[in-house]
């Protein structure tokens, strides 16, 4: 010993302390040391730079005695006056105040392997228990395992129970008994204790608590700390001597001195063993490397092959004959995958002496170079000296199959192991368990690295279920394997353990990638905690991360849930992490987990506007939209306030609440254009005018959920908003036969419908029926002629009647009430109903889309449950032989004035309480908008609606009339039902005869002629009214004979022959008295008969205008397809060639004015205009020669009073 020389230079010192360091620590991330010193204060420092990166202040005196909890969380530091202060792992920051522990000094403190200091909780730093008796205490050190407690006193050494209750004293050791016992330290695997004192270190064994061995001597002064190699191998002891000296655990042989300047307090190993630290009275800590005193098995325990292999060149150099060296030399080579100088040493061992260790190192290097054969010979050779020792058998059969599955030989060598147990069943079977373990995990370790990840989690597995690892110190009891082979069994069970995790997420099975992990947390020894959370913090955070990013692409919801809860439950998540597994619980509508997420990230970034966004998202999903509106304002604030232009950029996607709010309002004024006034609210049974509804509809789900849900310019959808506006304001009409006394809106207005107070108002059973009817159906809102109208405001009534087709052609359903119609009543009931003869009921059946015909008892007629009655060919035979309109016709319906005659016709027997309202009831279905006059009568009333059709469409279909004369034309009826007749129906010529004719005519006729009366008509203007009085265009035939045919009985009519030039003779019977004339008896009197001009008979396509067909209120997509135009003939026509188009519609046109026809008898005034002379039955006229008339044809427009 003495012939060692104290080393004087350390690699690096920490100098900041003002006075001397007591205690120090270095943290288990190997990266930080605390140190705790004379001047009160301690120091964290950077290991890697030498840098203080925090100074703490807090003691009152001196600081003796500092701990670091095994995770690295918590620092507990004692000082002179016998304070405890505790400290934030991470932060340095004061964790609790100072703890007044005793009325002395404070040599030692300690955390038990659980994270607590013993007898204090670090949660609430309160005292748990009674404290333990001892004595001065020098030291307090748990074991490795946190069984054992040890307290080193002035006289002796004690051992303690700390887990139960009573904290039983297990052992008593007498120690230092001529000096104090300063300091105590435990071997790694807990099979021995050692301490200090005066200037020697004893050794006890904790099987039987007896010395073991010698002291370890060497030091000429009192020992201060000691320190024991993470390896187990070396005792290190720091001296007041002012020197640290260093000891090989298995013979006690003093290996390195290291001298400081002063005395020396503390001293420990790195983590990693490489470098001791030790401190004192100069005011630093010193590191010393330790790699050159370090024995060839040490080397390769920690990994420093170069290094063993200079040792073992040493000692060959030293002794040429060691074959052991040699052999120990040639694992070495092995293992740095020097095969061929590997085989060489294995050789030079045998030839220096054959021997086992000689023969396993040359199987060990063939099997290296693949070299099997020669392997197995080698390892069978070495099997002759073992002495038939069953545990050396075993040992040396490991090592064969280790040798053979590094040369690729798996299977022989799994197979080897399982024949272990039958050959060697009286061993230890834990040897084989740990190889077979390890070699599970390289085929696992294989497996994944071919990317068969399947395959890998199952080795993976098979090894995590073996009880092989359970034991803490495995890589203290099987260190051979480590130094033959590197096997890094310390770490073995957390990697295995990993690398489990890693392939079943490559394998895609997150699920059990995240149970694999819970496993792995709960089993892992207290111990690899670190290394287990730093792994889970990094690698394996990024693989769920990734992991779960795919799985949210994919909308896999669930399992991006489990990967994103794995990262939080590790409790390193970012708001990041949080929002991810938010958008993914939004994805499974899981409203209100989605909203705790968003919520913790805004809670972790206050100006997050991504976690708004997501809030807004889980509370609008949750039906919470008042919360998600405002949410979603605070977003816009928050986007709005931003730091950077970037981000106050995104609000341009982005729409206010207000401007969706001004969207859907244009929506709803739109949609409300064609709704009643005011409606019944199904619901609440009172009468709200428009305001009231957009009021309604504004606190209304729906509305909300709109508002809410258009955030972006990219979600305004018109066509949505309608639809949800159409959806709400969805109202039904009542189509009903008025019974005596009706609710006015007088009676209601203000009160519900449903109050038991209204029972007195007649009509009220019939209102609330239906108001619950259409409630039934759906329908928030309803309407009833008799309550919904104020008919004491003329300006209401007046667009009220205008406006009433519109209103039931947009309604949702129009209810039909047939109070005349019991139930159960049979087929055929409805066609008597008197609803089928009142004149308003017109337009509430051929307006509405879809119809329900309800019996006096509120039953479906017929029980008929179909979604709508004009889509039941039963029910509409019954309306048809009701009131003459088949289906087709009400499919097809469009209201216009096209036609106007027949829809005249419809409505000819319909009778109205106010004779008025049988022309007012008709505005809607013809297509016009015209003033409301009650008091006008019905001729007026039915003749300044007449006069609208003529004036706007020119259609004069509606002169096609017999009975009396308007007093507002004499061309109009006086009343509806001079239409009760069918319109004039004369046979038409079939396409042939029309060809046939026309082929005629162009022998008999010259071309131009026929063309000149064409242009001549085609030229004439339209019918048009002024002052009610009608100018019609016509072709005028001169009457020239009026004689009354005799009748023998007593007549209110009379029939006259009539003669018109160019026209075949006539009778016409009359209810006025003409003036009869004949050429032999002339008078001053003009009598013409006229036919209409008809423009259709120019076949021009565009003879039909679109405004005809309807009014500026509606499209025609509403209803059904307008009357079309005269197919098109001309293609098809034999007799068009050579002839211009022209000329073949001219001559096609004379061809039908050779028709019959039907005319009006006109009677001239004095004044010159004319008079219609009304008549029994339709006048038919028919020219004589068509070829003879065109010559004298009387084309003209005739003023008609």
């Amino acid at each position: 010993m003495s012939q060692l020389i104290p080393s004087t230079t350390p690699i690096r010192t920490f100098e900041d302390h003002e006075k001397g360091i007591n205690a120090f620590a270095v943290f288990p991330d190997k990266r930080r040391m605390m140190t705790g010193s004379e001047d009160k204060t301690l120091r964290l420092w950077d290991l890697e730079t030498g840098v203080v990166l925090m100074k703490m202040e807090g003691h009152s005196s001196e600081v003796r005695a500092l701990a670091i909890s095994r995770d690295g969380k918590i620092i507990a530091s004692g000082d002179e006056n016998g304070e405890v202060m505790a400290w934030h792992g991470e932060t340095g920051e004061s964790i609790a105040q100072p703890i007044k522990v005793r009325s002395r000094v404070i040599i030692s403190v300690a955390f038990s392997p659980d994270g607590t200091v013993k007898f204090w909780c670090t949660k609430t730093w309160q005292m748990q228990g009674e404290p333990i008796e001892c004595g001065y205490a020098e030291s307090v050190r748990y074991s490795p395992s946190g069984e054992l407690l040890a307290i080193a006193t002035g006289s002796n050494i004690e051992i303690y129970n700390p887990l139960g209750i009573a904290r039983e004293r297990i052992a008593y050791l007498k120690g230092h008994t001529e000096s104090w016992n300063m300091s105590l330290a435990w071997t790694p695997d807990g099979t021995h204790l050692l301490s200090g004192g005066k200037n020697y270190v004893l050794e006890w064994d904790t099987s039987t608590w007896q010395q073991v061995g010698h002291p370890y001597e060497g030091h000429t002064d009192y020992i201060n700390a000691i320190a024991i190699h993470p390896a187990g191998t070396l005792v290190a002891a720091a001296s007041d001597d002012k020197h640290v000296r260093l000891w090989r655990l298995s013979d006690q042989r003093t290996i390195a001195i290291f001298q400081h300047s002063s005395a020396v307090t503390c001293v420990a190993f790195s983590v990693d063993g490489k470098h001791i630290l030790s401190g004192g009275y100069d005011n630093k800590i010193s590191e010393w490397a330790i790699l050159d005193i370090t024995t060839a098995r040490d080397a390769c325990l920690t990994g420093d092959l170069s290094i063993a292999e200079e040792l073992l060149t040493r000692e060959t150099h030293t002794n040429v004959n060691d074959f052991t060296a040699y052999a120990n030399r040639s694992f070495v080579m092995v293992r740095k995958h020097n095969l061929d100088n590997a085989l060489e040493d294995a050789i030079k061992s045998i030839n220096i002496r054959p021997s086992l260790i000689a023969f396993i190192s040359k199987g060990i290097a063939l099997c290296g170079k693949g070299h099997i054969r020669e392997a197995r010979i080698a390892f069978d050779v070495a099997s002759m000296f073992m002495n038939q020792n069953s545990e050396t058998t075993q040992f040396l059969l490991l090592i064969k199959a280790i040798a053979l599955f590094n040369a690729d030989q798996h299977e022989e060598a799994m197979l080897l192991i399982e024949d272990l147990a039958a050959a060697c069943p009286s061993v230890d079977p834990l040897a084989r368990r740990v190889v077979e373990t390890y070699l599970c995990v390289q085929l696992g370790i294989r497996a994944f690295d071919g990317a068969h990840h399947d395959e890998a989690a199952d080795h993976f597995t098979a090894a995590v279920n073996s009880d092989a690892l359970s034991s803490k110190y495995i890589h203290f009891l099987y260190q051979d394997l480590t130094v033959l082979f590197g096997w890094d069994l310390e770490s073995l069970l957390f990697t295995t353990h990993q690398k489990r995790c890693q392939a079943f997420l490559s394998a895609g099975k997150p699920d059990q990638a995240l149970h694999a992990h819970k496993y792995m947390m709960d089993a892992i020894d207290e111990t690899a905690t670190t290394s287990c959370l730093d792994w889970s913090n990094g690698e394996f955070y990024v693989l769920c991360a990734a992991n779960g990013d795919s799985a949210l692409a994919a909308n896999d919801y669930d399992r991006a849930i489990d990967l994103y809860s794995a990262i939080i439950n590790l409790n390193s998540a970012s708001d990041v992490v949080f929002a991810k597994r938010s958008k993914a619980k939004l994805g499974k509508m899981l409203w209100m987990e989605a909203l705790l997420d968003a919520q913790k990230v805004i809670e972790l970034d206050s100006l997050s506007y991504l976690g708004y966004n997501l809030k807004h998202a889980a509370l609008h999903g949750a039906e919470r939209y008042d919360e998600a509106i405002e949410t979603f304002q605070t977003m816009l604030s928050i986007l709005d306030n931003a730091p950077d232009v970037q981000t106050r950029k995104l609000h341009q996607q982005y729409l206010r609440p207000s401007e969706v709010e001004r969207a859907i309002r244009r929506v709803i004024d739109a949609r409300l254009d064609n709704a009643p006034l005011r409606v019944l609210d199904t619901n609440t049974g009172l009468l709200c005018d428009r305001e009231m509804q957009i009021g309604a509809f504004k606190i209304s789900a729906q509305y909300k959920e709109l508002v809410s849900s258009t955030i972006t310019h990219a979600d305004l959808h018109i066509e949505h908003i309608e639809e949800v506006v159409k959806r709400y304001l969805l109202y039904a009409m009542l189509s009903h036969r008025w019974e005596g006394k009706e609710p006015l809106l007088q009676d209601i207005q203000g009160k519900c419908v449903y109050d038991s107070d209204l029972d007195s108002v007649g009509g009220m059973t019939k209102l609330r029926s239906f108001c619950k009817t259409a409630r039934d159906a759906g329908y928030n809102w309803a309407w009833s002629d008799t309550c919904c109208i104020d008919k004491s405001n003329n300006v209401e009534v007046q667009e009220s009647v205008n406006s009433m087709f519109v209103w039931y052609h947009h309604s949702a359903l129009t209810i039909v009430y047939l109070s005349d119609v019991p139930p159960s009543s049979k087929s055929g009931r409805l066609a008597k109903s008197a609803w089928n003869t009142r004149g308003w009921t017109f337009q509430e059946f051929i307006a509405p889309n879809v119809i329900l015909f309800y019996q006096n008892n509120w039953t479906l007629y017929r029980n008929d449950r179909s979604p709508n009655h004009k889509d039941s060919v039963e029910i509409m035979q019954e309306i048809k032989d009701a009131t003459g309109i088949d289906r087709p016709a009400v499919v097809a319906f469009c209201p216009s004035m096209h036609n106007a005659r027949e829809k005249l016709h419809w409505a000819s027997t319909r009778v109205t309480t106010r004779q008025e309202d049988i022309s007012y009831s008709l505005f809607g279905v013809l297509g016009v908008r015209l003033p409301v006059d009650y008091g006008e009568k019905q001729d007026k009333a039915l003749g300044r609606l007449l006069q609208e059709i003529v004036a706007r469409s020119g259609d004069i279909t509606g002169l096609d009339w017999v009975g009396e004369s308007s007093e507002f034309n004499s061309c109009l009826p006086a009343s509806i039902t001079s239409y009760e007749a069918p319109p004039c129906q004369l046979p038409p010529l079939s396409e042939e005869e029309i060809q046939s004719s026309v082929s005629s005519l162009r022998r008999m006729v010259a071309t131009d002629f026929a063309s000149n009366i064409y242009t001549m008509l085609r030229n004439t203007s339209a019918p048009r009214f002024a002052a009610q009085r009608l100018h019609l265009p016509c072709l005028a035939f001169n009457v020239r004979k009026v004689r009354r045919m005799r009748s023998p009985a007593p007549e209110t009519h009379f029939t006259y022959e009539v003669k018109a030039d160019e026209l075949h003779d006539l009778l016409i019977t009359t209810g006025e008295t003409l003036v009869q004339f004949w050429p032999a008896r002339p008078t001053e009197r003009k009598f013409v008969l006229v036919r209409p001009w008809d423009r259709s008979l120019l076949e021009l396509s565009e003879f039909v205008d679109p405004s005809d067909y309807g009014n500026d209120m509606e499209g025609e997509d509403d209803y059904g397809t307008p009357p079309s135009p005269s197919d098109d003939w001309s293609g098809c026509s034999p007799v068009k060639q050579g002839m211009s188009d022209l000329e073949l519609r001219a001559l096609r046109l004379l061809v039908r004015l050779g028709q019959p026809f039907s005319a009006f008898l006109l009677a001239q005034q004095r004044s010159g205009e004319y008079k219609r002379i009304a008549t029994d039955h339709d006048i038919i006229g028919q020219v004589k020669d068509v070829v003879s008339v065109g010559d004298s044809m009387d084309i003209r427009t005739i003023e008609i009073l």
